[in-house]
């Protein structure tokens, strides 16, 4: 007899319900058991309530707190057996690899950008109608030059510099990257290339020969604006808060040029050409994205002054935390895998009620990201304990400074203390301890499933689809559901931050395992309490199985420098 439609949806759902078990509780081969087995709930549960509890202080990156927080995972990595690969200051090895960094408190009184055109007109603005920070103060002089987004991409066959000489001048350009509403276009179509990023177009204009950058908002945008998403970033961050967010900067980073960010209004003043009347930001940012032509040219006539003062600095030396598996094959053991977090958050400060009463705040930084270093560490306590070692070489890394501006992970890619072209693979673990939950930073940007209970997002899977396939392969052991949502996003601007993204632009194979947004992040209730430990357990015996997979396998990740060919 044929049963009832609704009965046959229930046993359909038994039965897929029945299959999902049965991927999850697959067993893992019985060489990898015992490490498996390390990776418990109670482990994890320990140690993130120490590294996220009132006596860290919330791990502001050069404050006490953070600099036991470093010594912390250092110590649980010799405990592990890992080996040391940085140097300290007296030439010995450590865990602790030195990030040099400059802390400074720019003054906003003196940040000026004045126009001055061969006709005698002159025009000035001041802080905060624009805006610009920098380690070293400012005075840059010279020519205008417009080049669009600011890219040069050869593998895409674009290049905003050509036919334009920007050699001792300042250039104009916009944010993000040509035609990101159109699913066809060769930038990712409506995701994120790395050449999206400020710090990408930075790099550009200075190899380039640019004095500096002015950066303005995408005319035609139909994304959150940039000032906009940062401001719902910070807003927990710096409420109420006595003691400023201070800025850092590594202090021999590679990037030596400023940058200022302005408004339409100021970008359309400066791009006035009489001898092109009418041409705005706006038509020109149409222009390029009808048919991926460039649009640079020089404004004549024109010579434009940036200025900027810090009103403090001084130097500090933060640290990455960095210890290394040896792999076990002498042909394969040059061949290294990286599993990252980052141990610093936004630290403590007094704050000041609307009675006029002050107490210390703290922004634990439970899920970001005492999540991710606790689960670093129980990978090294796991790979430890299990008799056999994978092949190909492990380094395990707790970055510096990662909320002052991934400063650890681009100190790294540009010190490597293992060298990036023989780097196969990385996983980075950046908030993977809660369910993700509309928040104000996503409201209106990007839709999040109504259940997140047991979804992981992966970030960086465009780059290297044979990394994405290694994972769904190990996931059949966990039972995961992965998401590659943020693949698609341009108005968080996702790709972009956390560190997998210094590796994935030296074409390392990088994927960020990250549980998403909630209400709590970079606010002071981001606590133990509300973490998931059952599932951090589960994303940390996840990356075990991927690690262990990629060490042991013939070949690696291939990196594909130009994800339009992925889809």
């Amino acid at each position: 007899m044929r049963p009832p439609l609704h009965s046959l949806r229930i046993v359909l759902l038994l039965l897929a319900i029945t299959h999902t078990a049965a991927l999850a509780q697959q067993p893992v081969a019985p060489r990898l058991q015992t490490g498996f087995n390390a990776i418990r709930e109670d482990d994890l549960r320990a140690n993130l309530t120490f590294i996220a509890g009132d006596g860290l202080e919330g791990r502001m990156s050069l404050r006490p707190g953070d600099d036991a927080a470093a010594e912390w995972v250092a110590s649980e990595f010799a405990k592990a057996g890992l080996r040391p690969v940085a140097t300290d200051a007296s030439g010995r090895a450590s865990f602790l690899e030195p990030v040099p960094l400059i802390e400074y408190t720019p003054d906003p009184s003196a940040t000026l950008l004045s126009l001055s055109r061969s006709s005698g007109a002159q025009q000035e603005w001041r802080a905060p109608v624009v805006s610009s920070a920098f380690r070293e103060n400012v005075d840059a002089s010279g020519g205008l030059v417009y080049v669009g987004y600011g890219i040069t991409a050869p593998e895409l066959n674009y290049d905003d510099y050509a036919g334009v000489d920007v050699r001792g001048k300042i250039v104009i350009l916009m944010e993000h990257e040509p035609q990101e509403n159109d699913p066809k276009s060769i930038f990712n179509g409506t995701g994120n290339t790395r050449y999206a990023t400020s710090r990408v177009k930075l790099l550009n204009a200075e190899r380039h020969g640019a004095l500096a950058v002015l950066l303005m908002p995408e005319p035609n945008a139909t994304h959150v604006p940039t000032a906009k998403r940062l401001a719902n970033v910070f807003a927990g961050v710096t409420a109420k808060r006595l003691t400023p967010i201070p800025l850092q900067a590594i202090a021999d980073d590679e990037v030596h040029i400023p940058l200022m960010t302005l408004p339409l209004t100021i970008a359309d003043e400066l791009l006035k050409n009489p001898a092109s009347p009418g041409t705005t930001a706006k038509e020109l940012q149409t222009s390029i994205d009808r048919d991926l032509k460039p649009q640079s040219h020089e404004l004549p006539g024109v010579r434009v002054h940036l200025q900027t003062r810090n009103i403090s600095t001084r130097s500090g030396t933060t640290y990455n935390v960095v210890g290394l598996l040896p792999g076990s094959d002498p042909s394969l053991a040059a061949e290294t895998l990286i599993v990252s977090g980052h141990h610093d958050h936004n630290g403590a400060s007094e704050v000041e009620e609307q009675d006029g009463r002050h107490h210390l705040d703290i922004w634990h930084g439970a899920d970001d990201n005492g999540s991710g270093t606790v689960g670093v560490v129980e990978l090294a306590h796991a790979f430890a304990a299990n008799p056999a070692k994978p092949r190909r070489s492990i380094l395990f890394v707790v970055f510096a400074s990662e909320e002052r501006g991934l400063l650890g992970s681009y100190y790294m890619a540009q010190h490597p203390l293992r060298p990036l072209a023989t780097t196969r693979a990385m996983v980075n673990f950046d908030m993977i301890g809660r369910d993700e939950k509309p928040s104000a930073q996503t409201d209106g940007v990007i839709e999040i499933p109504a259940d997140t209970s047991n979804r992981l997002n992966l970030v960086g899977t465009l780059y290297s689809p044979d990394f994405l396939h290694t994972v769904q392969r190990e996931d059949e052991h966990i039972g995961l559901i992965l998401d590659d949502r943020f693949e698609r996003d341009t108005a968080l601007g996702i790709f972009f931050r956390s560190d997998q993204f210094p590796f994935i632009l030296h074409d390392v194979p990088a994927l960020w395992f990250f549980t998403g947004f909630h209400p709590d992040y970079h606010h002071v209730t981001d606590t133990v309490d509300k973490i998931d430990f059952s599932k951090m357990t589960k994303i940390v015996r996840l990356s075990y199985l991927t690690l262990f997979d990629i060490a042991d396998e013939k070949q690696t990740p291939k990196f594909v420098a130009n994800p339009a060919l992925n889809k």
